[in-house]
C-alpha cells in the first residue's frame, strides 16, 4: 500500500479539510459512524485516542439475529459484522478524518479477513447513518482506486447501518482492560503504534 499522504492527498480533493466540515456542523449535536474493519477491540482502541471521538462501542450489525452473542456472530452464521460504534463531534472532528483513520488502520483489499481473523463477521464494512456519509465513503474510495493507493481493489462494502447490537461487557474497552493479553500485546499494541505516529496531531 503506498503512504498515507496518497490517502490523505485524495481526501483534500477539492480544497476538503480534515477537520470540521461545513456540511457536517449540526450546532454540537453529535453524529455516529460505524464501521467493520476486522476484530472490533482493534477498531474499538485505535479511534478511542482521536481528538473529538466521544466515545466506541464494540458490538454487531449487518446480519439477520437478533440480540446476537458474541459466539453466535464469530460462528459466521448471523450475518452480523463486528463493528466500532463512534459518537463523535463534528465540529471537532470530520468524518473524513474517520475514514482516513478507517483506511489506514486495516486492509480494505481483503475479503472477509484481516490477518489471521477470518470470516464475514470481519468484513471490511461502512455502515452509513445517513447520506453524507454514504456518498461521502462511496466517493473516497472511487478516488482511491483511481489514485491507486492499494495494489487491489477496495472491498469495502458501503451499506446502511439498521438495527446495532451492542456487544458483551467485557467487550468493551476491551485492550484498556487487557493491555498484557496476547492478542492486545502482538496485535493491536503495533496497530496502535502505527496509527499514534501517522496520526499524532489528532490524537487526543
Amino acid at each position: 500500500m503506498k503512504k498515507l499522504g496518497v490517502i490523505l492527498s485524495v481526501l483534500l480533493l477539492s480544497g476538503q479539510s480534515l477537520w470540521a466540515n461545513p456540511k457536517e456542523l449540526n450546532h454540537g449535536k453529535m453524529e455516529v459512524a460505524v464501521f467493520g474493519a476486522g476484530c472490533f477491540w482493534c477498531v474499538e482502541a485505535v479511534f478511542q485516542e482521536l481528538k473529538g471521538v466521544y466515545s466506541v462501542e464494540s458490538g454487531y450489525t449487518g446480519g439477520t439475529y437478533a440480540n446476537p452473542t458474541y459466539k453466535e456472530v464469530s460462528s459466521g452464521k448471523t450475518g452480523h459484522a463486528e463493528v466500532a460504534k463512534i459518537t463523535y463531534d463534528p465540529n471537532i472532528v470530520s468524518f473524513e478524518t474517520l475514514l482516513a483513520v478507517f483506511f489506514k488502520t486495516h486492509d480494505p483489499t481483503t475479503l472477509n479477513y484481516q490477518g489471521a481473523d477470518h470470516g464475514t463477521q470481519y468484513r471490511s464494512a461502512i455502515f452509513y447513518t445517513n447520506d453524507y456519509q454514504k456518498e461521502t465513503a462511496e466517493r473516497i474510495i472511487k478516488e482511491l482506486n483511481a489514485e491507486k493507493a492499494y495494489p487491489k481493489p477496495i472491498v469495502t462494502e458501503v451499506v446502511p447501518l439498521t438495527k446495532f447490537w451492542v456487544a458483551e461487557n467485557y467487550h468493551q474497552d476491551y485492550y484498556s482492560n487487557n493491555p498484557s493479553q496476547g492478542y492486545c500485546t502482538y496485535v493491536i499494541q503495533p496497530k496502535l503504534e502505527k496509527f499514534r505516529k501517522v496520526f499524532k496531531d489528532q490524537l487526543k
